[in-house]
Parts: structure tokens; C-alpha cells; sequence
């Protein structure tokens, strides 16, 4: 365990990051299965919302840090991806 003042608080400051980025990581998940879920269900109106709030959402993760920018912009393509495919 950290001795120093300044360490100990890094490893507060880390703690609580890792409890931020979780619960986005997890939000970005739910959001993701929810809209592939539409899409397997064929629900047209209910797909495109979501998929705004999903883009919205990855975006806003990768901006803090909780995904890396490249991982976002891969969720974000793979989704309106999947997306296009059923309008067609």
C-alpha cells in the first residue's frame, strides 16, 4: 500500500475512476445489446432512435477516457452497419 500523501490519493483517484469507467463501459454494453436486439427483432422506428442515443453515449465514453477513441469510432461503425442492413 502507498506510503506518501500524494499516493495515497492517486490511489483514491484511481479507485474512483475505475467505478466511472465501469459504469459507462457497462451502459455502452446494455445500449449496444438493446439495439442489436431491435434489429433482430425487425423493429424499424425503435432502432434508429437508439442507435442515436448508443452513438451519443460511445462517444461521450471515449471523450472521458473510459474507451479508447479507436474502440468507439469500431462500436459506433459496426452498429449503424448492422443498422443499414435492415433497412435494405
Amino acid at each position: 500500500m502507498a506510503n506518501h500523501a500524494s499516493a495515497l490519493k492517486r490511489a483514491r483517484q484511481n479507485e474512483d475512476r475505475k467505478l466511472r469507467n465501469r459504469i459507462t463501459k457497462t451502459q455502452v454494453k446494455h445500449l449496444v445489446k438493446t439495439v442489436r436486439q431491435d434489429v433482430a427483432a425487425k423493429s424499424t422506428e425503435a432502432v434508429q432512435s437508439k442507435l442515436n442515443v448508443a452513438k451519443s453515449l460511445i462517444d461521450k465514453a471515449a471523450k472521458k477516457g473510459a474507451i479508447h477513441r479507436k474502440t468507439a469510432a469500431r462500436k459506433i461503425s459496426r452498429l449503424a452497419k448492422l443498422v443499414n442492413t435492415l433497412k435494405a
